[in-house]
């Protein structure tokens, strides 16, 4: 019986990284590379390279950053990726003054004989340009051995990136599926809602006199953020400025050079209009650093204006950034607070500019717009390929553990959830004893007192890593879903901003400040809005201060 197995140096819990070596009969494939640090590959005396052949699902950080010091301690290794990614790899190294032409790229949905009897196969897998998931498939006198590698992917289209075509992929039935768990079990709305919740946040700060900051990743969201804010009706025709900043801006002039390869209804926008950078059409969007070149006398701060940046405190440096009402908004990852997403931001950040936010002159605020699958889309793809073994990588411990937990999964596949490390077995066509799943349900009792109801739950519910956020201020905030009640924390950082946004809303003729507001809602029946959940920062002509 052929051995196959799968050795992960790194899973992508926190920030280490994904980086796989997955063995199939005597060939050693790794898949990605994103250490930062690859003496882990290298053997004693570093002759020997750490596998055959290596195959970079997609160019972002997390798993491409240490592709370069691979090929530079091994320079005869090839390292495969899509041909789209092969060219935006080299922004992962903006320190090297110039980065070798290492990657070779591969068509997609052509298979490519790595070895005789080995072959890889690339099918687009969302999430961002030129992300592949792989089909790697051995063959031998017996049977051929299948592997999916999905990388990180998005079942749904996105502004710049159409989504996995799942239906090119069903009933493949591999014996391993190698896949991502980012965000669990947990459940989003829909793509376009998440914009549209966006687009109205940003919107209502705009209207409030706020300039909104956002950081972000290089690649990816910074440009889906962009595409977003040029297209949505909040803020086409709007005399606004858009500033892009450090290497967002470089991924930016990347994307112009892949326009062939972007979705045909963004090849249609860029036929009428610059895809980015454009001065004419509003709103406008420009580069951070030649602003004095476009305003002049740094004229950009005295007007509400949005910024998109890998680096924030460039941005706050800028003398005029201290008489700015700023909105930080950042992107919520699933398992990590904003506190661990940017430490430079938050904790570390200057006391000038944290007392900023204790004042209210600075809000800071979380947005969903979801680069990876949901817990259903992730149950959809595992049971459209029907696997034998699924492997889960790629998210916070607990997220993972969830997924190996789900009933679903548990009675038709074999499943796994490694830590670095810990070499998996994964024997085919075998009778294969499934470990019990991980016990994540806590049986509680449920207390009507007079005025209260009190919820009693088990002491080691507190061991799970989530019940620090859950926790945080002993506040929580519950809501029917269904037949079911949902409870969840409220956080120090909530409760910060709710109060510093009633500061920077006083004085200001708003819902918060209207006497027809009551519980969420306005009261006034000469309102358009009556009867319906506003928001404290809404207004409608019918105001009317309390008294």
């Amino acid at each position: 019986m052929l051995e196959l197995e799968c050795l992960p140096y790194a899973v992508g819990h926190a920030t280490e990284g994904v980086c796989l070596l997955v063995r199939i009969g005597t060939y050693r494939i790794l898949l990605d590379c994103g250490l930062q640090d690859v003496s882990l590959l290298k053997s004693h005396d570093g002759s020997l390279p750490p596998a055959d052949v290596v195959l970079c699902s997609h160019a972002h950080q997390d798993h491409a950053r240490g592709l370069l010091a691979l090929h530079q301690a091994y320079p005869q290794l090839p390292i495969y990726a899509s041909g789209v990614t092969a060219k935006l790899l080299p922004l992962n190294w903006p320190e090297e003054p110039e980065v070798p032409d290492f990657c070779q790229p591969l068509a997609w949905r052509s298979p490519f004989n790595l070895y005789p009897d080995l072959t890889v196969e690339l099918w687009p897998a969302g999430h961002l340009p030129g992300a592949a998931a792989a089909l790697i498939t051995h063959k031998t006198p017996e049977r051929d051995y299948t592997l999916i590698y999905t990388g990180d992917y998005l079942l749904s289209s996105s502004r710049l990136v159409d989504g996995l075509p799942l239906d090119e992929l069903r009933g493949l039935r591999p014996d391993i599926l190698i896949t991502e768990g980012s965000y669990g079990t947990s459940r989003h709305p829909h793509r376009r809602q998440q914009e549209n919740q966006l687009a109205e946040r940003i919107h209502r700060a705009i209207a409030n006199g706020q300039s909104v900051l956002l950081p972000t990743e290089p690649l990816g969201l910074g440009q889906e953020l962009l595409m977003l804010l040029r297209s949505h009706h909040h803020f086409t025709g709007r005399d606004i400025d858009i500033w892009v900043d450090g290497m967002v801006a470089a991924g930016c002039d990347a994307y112009l050079t892949l326009m062939p390869y972007l979705p045909s209804t963004v090849q249609n926008f860029a036929r009428h209009q610059p895809l980015f950078w454009d001065t004419r059409v509003r709103p406008r969007v420009r580069r951070w650093s030649q602003r004095d070149e476009h305003t002049g006398d740094d004229a950009w701060y005295q007007t509400p204006c949005i910024v998109i940046t890998d680096d924030v405190e460039r941005v706050l440096s800028s003398p005029q950034a201290a008489t700015q009402r700023w909105l930080l908004l950042l992107t919520e990852q699933p398992g990590r607070s904003p506190q661990d997403l940017y430490p430079s931001l938050i904790e570390h950040m200057p006391s000038q500019f944290q007392s900023f936010i204790q004042s209210g002159q600075w809000l800071v605020d979380t947005y969903l717009l979801s680069e990876h699958c949901d817990g259903p889309g992730t149950a959809q793809l595992i049971h459209n390929l029907r696997p034998q073994h699924v492997i889960f990588v790629h998210g916070a411990p607990q997220y993972l553990t969830d997924l190996t937990g789900l009933d679903e999964l548990q009675s038709r596949y074999h499943l796994h959830c490694p830590t670095a490390n810990s070499l998996v077995e994964l024997p085919i066509g075998e009778m294969f004893h499934q470990p019990a799943p991980p016990d994540i349900r806590y049986e509680g009792e449920l207390t009507e007192l007079e005025t209260i109801i009190m919820v009693t739950l088990p002491e080691n519910m507190t061991h799970d890593p989530r019940w620090q956020h859950l926790a945080d201020t002993g506040l929580v905030e519950a809501r029917w879903q269904g037949d079911e009640l949902v409870l969840r924390g409220v956080s120090q950082r909530e409760l910060l901003s709710q109060g510093t946004e009633a500061a920077a809303l006083s004085g200001l003729e708003c819902c918060e400040n209207c006497r027809f507001f009551r519980k969420q809602r306005c009261s006034g029946q000469n309102s358009p809005l009556f009867g319906f959940k506003v928001t404290p920062e809404g207004y409608c002509p019918a105001f009317e201060p309390r008294s």
